[in-house]
This record gives C-alpha cells, structure tokens and sequence, in this order.
C-alpha cells in the first residue's frame, strides 16, 4: 500500500478491538468447556456420562453368526470383526452362554472387541446374565454339546480317563455300596453325561476346579448392571427388592456368591427376585409396578431400564411408556435367530433390524403403529403377529415366565414381593 493510501477497510477503533479480543476469547473458552462437557466420561464404578452412541443388544446364547450380523449391521465392526464405532459405547445384557455351540468364541472375541474399543475412546461392557451365573455354579441343564466340544483337543481323552478313574475312586472310598452297584455298563452312561471336553469346560467355568479359569474370570469382571447417560442395563430386571441397591452393591453381591467356594447358598445368583432371574419389569406376574419402575430410575437418575432374559421374540419393545425396553430379540437361532439391538443418540433411541432402523415410541398408545412397521420388516414372524393380535385385543402385555427358572424354585419371578422400594444387605 503507497504512503498516505487509505485502506480499502477501515481498520476497528482501539475500543472495539479490544472488545472483539475479549469476545473472541470468550466464545474460545465457551467452545472448549462445551466440548470437555460433552466428552464422554465415567463418573463412578459403573456409570458413564456423555456418550454420544449407545449400542445395546441382548442374549445371545452361542450364536456366533447372529452376534457379529447384529455387529456389524449397527456399525460397531467391520468385515473383519474388528472395532469401528469409535467413542461409541457397546452394551451386552448378559446370557452369551448356553444353548448355542459358539459362547467362548464370541467371548474370545469380546475380550478383543473391549480392548480395541478402549484404543479408540469407547467402552464395551458385558454384563452378568444368569447363563453364565449357572455355568459358574455347574448348573449345566442347557450346556450344548458344541460348547463341549469347543474345548476339545488331542489331550481331552486322556484328561477325561485321568477325571472317570479320580471320580471311581472318590466313589469306592467315600461309598463303597454306591460304587458296588453300579451297573455293568455304566461306564457308556457315565460318558454320555461327560462329552470330551466336559472337564476342560468345568476347568474354564468353575473356581472349585480352577480359580483362574478364563471363563471364570469372565464372569468375574462382568457387571451385574451398568447406567450410560440416562439408561440404566441389567440382565433380568430390578425388583422392589433390590430397588435401593447401588449398582456397586449388586455386582459385590454377584461377584461374592460367584467366587463362593462353599456353594451352600447362591444367593442373588439364583434369587428369582434377583437381577439375574427377575421378570417383572417385561411384565411376568407378578408384574413390577410403574410406581416401582419410577422409585428405580429416580434411585438411579435414569429415565430408562433396559433388560434382556425375556425373549421378545423378534422386536424391541417398549414397555410402561418407554420407562422399560426390552431387547431380548430371540438373536440366537435357539430362540429363532431374530436379530435386533437398541441405539440410543442426541436424536432419540431407535430400534435396529436387519431392514432398517426405526423410532422407539415413548408411548404405549404409538406401540400398535411401531409394531406394524416391524412387521413390514419382517412379515414371517408369527410371534409379532400374534403380539399384534394381543395389542388389538386389550390383552395383558405379559411375559412368558414359565421359558426356564433357577433349579430348585418355582417359576422365574413368581417371588412375592414387598410393594414398597427395599434393598438387600
């Protein structure tokens, strides 16, 4: 610019530059503490705040193909199986284990799926389900044969006859008159009952026979609940019962009758008021209360429960209006392969099926809608037919409480419960 030019702007006055300086500083530190705020952060034991995408699914019982379809297609992996959703947040409401052949694969590759997701900035957390509590404590009634199998190798044999002749000893000492009359052939009854790999199967599981078995310790880190945002996550549900029990409280408790060499007393483990077993939140008699479901969530500050354990079958589904969502699709072809999962953002929740992602209602009366579009998703389901027809009916929105129930009790969740808000010690 020559000398004695005029500048083609005007430059501020000394007065608004100094204004504009300090404006500008201010809306600098205004966007960083909005962003710090919005980082995602955990903020107790088992609770975490700012996540800005929550992915949940439910059981999935052995299924490895369903497990990584139900991954991939909410974006949480890639083609190879690997972690892609970045700050992002994976919620497994328990139950991979039992009635499918492929539960250590899939925990195999969660314990790989958690420590990629940790690199990137996101969390994947896996919770206690009452499937791997019975494994835990050698309640195998749905142990599938493939799960035995997936422990076979050269040396299963030899193991087996090392356990049979150990077994026939502690026998013949401890009861001579049972060891005596045992029947000719009850070597081949006695191996149908122990598959090869059944003993590898207890070294992994239970802590009697190996107190560092990997699936052991697997369920020893798990959760028995955990609260992202303002969505509270446990297997089976949360009765009046253990309604003012901290998070922390619960997973103490599971991970104390876990680790009980003794096994006198499952406690919380098998309580079918626990929340491992509990069905009254998916609306099993007896059926948890909306003034139980409120005294849980302000307990938690949350505004919603997300259970599993109760099989849908084949939709996410919104009960009480919206104050608890149960997303226990069936995803295992045991329980007709449906896959599903729960996606919470800035922009709502929304339910995913393979055919696309919709809305989750918040509301009881916009659930037959909901419904519908599932179905058009989906129209050879018969079981979200026959929902459809309840619904239209008036009929009680109630869960099938008689699909399995901890040995030894009566039906899952058919507990009577304190009405008021108690917790257990």
């Amino acid at each position: 610019m020559k000398r004695g030019a005029r500048p083609l702007v005007s430059p501020a006055p000394r007065s608004w530059r100094g204004g504009i300086a300090a404006a500008l500083v201010a809306w600098l530190l205004l966007v960083g503490m909005t962003a710090a705020g919005a980082a995602p952060r955990q903020v107790g034991e088992h609770r975490w705040e700012g996540v800005e995408r929550i992915v949940a699914i439910g059981d999935v019982h052995g299924d490895y193909d369903n497990y990584m379809a139900a991954l991939r297609l909410a974006g949480i992996v890639d083609r190879h199986g690997r972690w892609s959703a970045g700050a992002a947040h994976l919620v497994q409401t328990g139950d991979i284990a039992d009635r499918g052949p492929d539960s250590r694969r899939i925990i195999t590759h969660m314990k790989r799926l958690r420590r990629d997701a940790r690199r990137q900035g996101g969390r994947v957390h896996h919770l206690l389900g009452n499937h791997e509590a019975m494994n835990v404590l050698g309640d195998l009634r749905y142990v599938s044969d493939g799960e035995y199998r997936a422990f076979v190798d050269r040396h299963s044999r030899a193991l087996r006859e090392r356990y049979y002749r150990a077994w026939q000893e502690a026998l013949e000492t401890g009861d001579p008159a049972a060891a005596g009359a045992l029947a000719p052939g009850h070597r081949e009854a006695w191996e149908r009952e122990h598959p090869l790999g059944w003993v590898e199967h207890r070294l992994a599981w239970d802590p009697r026979w190996d107190p560092s078995g990997e699936l052991f310790r697997w369920a020893m880190e798990a959760a028995v609940a955990v609260q992202v945002n303002d969505l509270l996550f446990v297997h089976g549900g949360i009765s009046a019962r253990y309604c003012g029990n901290s998070l922390e409280s619960l997973t103490a408790m599971a991970r104390h009758a876990l680790a009980d060499a003794d096994r006198q007393d499952g406690g919380i483990l098998v309580d079918p008021a626990g929340p491992l077993w509990y069905r009254g939140l998916a609306g099993a008699a007896p059926a948890t209360s909306g003034a139980v479901v409120d005294a849980i969530l302000e307990r938690h500050g949350a505004a919603r429960i997300v259970i599993g354990h109760t099989p849908t079958p084949g939709v996410v589904w919104p009960r009480l209006d919206g104050r608890v969502v149960m997303i226990d699709t069936g995803l295992s072809g045991a329980y007709g392969g449906h896959i599903g999962w729960l996606e919470a953002t800035p922009q709502g929740l929304w339910a995913g099926y393979p055919g696309g992602r919709l809305a989750l209602p918040d509301q009881d009366g916009a659930r037959p809608g909901y419904l519908d579009e599932v179905i058009a998703l989906d129209p050879g389901n018969l079981a979200l037919v026959q929902r459809r027809e309840r619904l239209a009916a008036g009929l009680p929105d109630a869960a099938d409480a008689a699909v399995e129930q901890p040995s030894g009790t009566g039906e899952a969740g058919d507990a009577q419960l304190d009405p008021a808000c108690g917790s257990v010690p």
